[in-house]
């Protein structure tokens, strides 16, 4: 069974940083192009950050220069750092990893900025 665990969420002031894990399990990790995606209430889930099996990475220009995205292949996680958050940030977090027609998703955790 594949689950993707995801943590690290919370209530954050602006300016703040947080951290997000993913831990997958079930799937050949390292094979898998693996990612965060968010969405705010009333909007469609975005993609925020991506990251091949190769370490090649992608941003959405809203977030370049502020977050990072990283994979650790021995331990099956994904990473999302995110620094300088701004209230526009919050929203709910989703990892997600595809390989072909295989594309799984985490339940979500949530980040809120604010003062």
């Amino acid at each position: 069974q594949v689950q993707l665990v995801e943590s690290g969420g919370g209530l954050v002031q602006p300016g703040g940083s947080l951290r997000l894990s993913c831990v997958a399990s079930g799937i050949a990790f390292r094979l898998y192009i693996v990612g965060w995606y968010r969405q705010a209430p009333g909007q469609q889930r975005e993609l925020v950050a991506a990251i091949t099996s190769g370490d090649v990475t992608n941003y959405a220009d809203s977030v370049k220069g502020r977050f990072t995205i990283s994979r650790d292949n021995a331990k099956n996680t994904v990473y999302l750092q995110m620094n300088s958050l701004k209230p526009e940030d919050t929203a709910v977090y989703y990892c997600n990893s595809q390989l072909g027609i295989r594309n799984y998703w985490g339940q979500g955790t949530q980040v809120t900025v604010s003062s």
